[in-house]
């Protein structure tokens, strides 16, 4: 039997209820990205800006709002957007890299990447980032190196979207996209279109579009998968690929979707959805989002490449947070190769505390058994503590706002003690 070639790159998932006991819906992805490139965890406090504002994202400056919200992210340290990440509201998004029957555009716009970070910014429920996302690509456009190196890496990008009632698929093609809702159950996005015939929104011009490249004929159903790429969308959720592993993954635990069960998909390997090799998981997040508005939204980064040896840590939006020190890369300022033209003649050491120690820890846990299992046990039974923890904070609804406060700083200190 020839051996199945593994999937390639990110996977997003979501659960609601019913497939969530307790009234709640889980968010979980892992961002696959060149093994060298660092993610950092970032948080950016609510803010006001003046009438008129520009804002730089990676590439390009675009308008600015007049308020921001608070958000956390977890990105790839050279570009202004996020892989994945939350806001205070309680909306999550993380995207994946798609490609299609659409030509990739090759110009400088904005990166999927920053309309993750956009839509967290700019709106305080699932469907209004979906609005913000589609608005600044009809505006704006999607496009430019999406690697930090001079081989040029492009592609459209899908995303999945979710807050406390529910969730959203958004996937692109150049300008044009389809929406999905989800109301229960669950959902996974890798890299492929997966939106066929249920759409609940969509691009004013989506299916002429399709109808005057010879896509789709206009008499039968239109499937936006199958019209939009070359996907057999009748086998998508049996074919062996990386959506239809995590589409089983996912069914497996159906109805026990918790926050422990989420991680436990991001870190299965034999699945691919943990993935090793020149492109790996480079960072992880969980988010638990109850539907009751008094408790707090609680989510969970690791910071550092591989889920199975990486701690997820929580991070609960309260007043007072303060910048995440060991998880912020160094800066670089108007000299950073990203900012140069040509850009990136050369590559910066952009690794933040926690993924130096982190990097170190591996090389143990690889090469030294006893004291590298010994580690590998304390940082999974540090982590079981702080789940634990959080699952007081939700089944008691008692948040001390003070404790909280540095709650993520904190465990990361308690990971690199672990390190030495």
């Amino acid at each position: 039997m020839v051996p199945r070639p593994p999937p390639l790159s990110c996977d997003t998932f979501v659960a609601l209820p019913p497939a969530v006991p307790g009234g709640r819906v889980v968010f979980g992805k892992n961002s696959d990205r060149p093994a060298d490139e660092v993610q950092e965890v970032v948080y950016y406090p609510a803010a006001a800006h003046p009438p008129g504002a520009a804002l730089e994202c990676t590439y390009i400056s675009i308008e600015q709002v007049e308020r921001t919200h608070a958000v956390v992210l977890s990105r790839p340290s050279w570009l202004w957007g996020a892989e994945m990440g939350a806001n205070e509201h309680g909306v999550c998004i993380g995207n994946e890299a798609v490609w299609g029957r659409e030509e990739v555009c090759d110009g400088e716009a904005l990166l999927g990447m920053d309309l993750v970070r956009l839509g967290l910014e700019r709106a305080d429920t699932a469907e209004k980032a979906l609005s913000v996302i589609v608005d600044l690509l009809e505006k704006y456009g999607q496009g430019g190196n999406c690697m930090e190196s001079n081989m040029a890496f492009t592609y459209h990008n899908s995303f999945l979207i979710a807050d406390r009632k529910e969730a959203w698929v958004l996937e692109t093609s150049g300008k044009y996209w389809a929406a999905e809702k989800v109301e229960g159950g669950v959902r996974n996005i890798s890299n492929q279109l997966s939106i066929t015939t249920k759409i609940d929104r969509e691009h004013p011009e989506l299916k002429e579009y399709a109808k005057s490249n010879g896509w789709w004929d206009g008499e039968k159903e239109f499937d936006f998968a199958a019209t939009y790429s070359y996907v057999n969308t009748a086998r998508m959720t049996t074919s062996g690929g990386r959506y239809c592993e995590g589409y089983k993954l996912l069914n497996k635990h159906k109805g026990s979707i918790t926050s422990e069960i989420m991680m436990e998909i991001l870190r299965d390997k034999e699945s691919g959805i943990n993935m090793e090799g020149g492109f790996m998981t480079t960072g992880s997040m969980v988010s638990v989002l109850p539907q009751q508005p008094n408790l707090p939204c609680i989510h969970f980064f690791t910071g550092t490449p591989d889920p199975a040896r990486s701690v997820f840590k929580p991070f609960i939006f309260v007043p007072g947070i303060t910048q995440l020190l060991k998880t912020t890369s160094p800066t670089f300022g108007p000299d950073d190769p990203v900012k140069k033209q040509p850009r990136f003649q050369s590559k910066p050491d952009r690794r933040h505390e926690l993924y130096k120690k982190h990097e170190s820890a591996a090389v143990v846990m690889e090469t030294i058994k006893d004291k590298g299992k010994e580690m590998l046990k304390e940082i999974q039974e540090l982590e079981k503590q702080k789940i634990s923890q959080m699952e007081s904070i939700l089944q008691n609804g008692c948040l001390d706002t003070k404790q909280v406060v540095n709650l993520f700083s904190q465990c990361v200190e308690e990971e690199l003690k672990i390190y030495g």
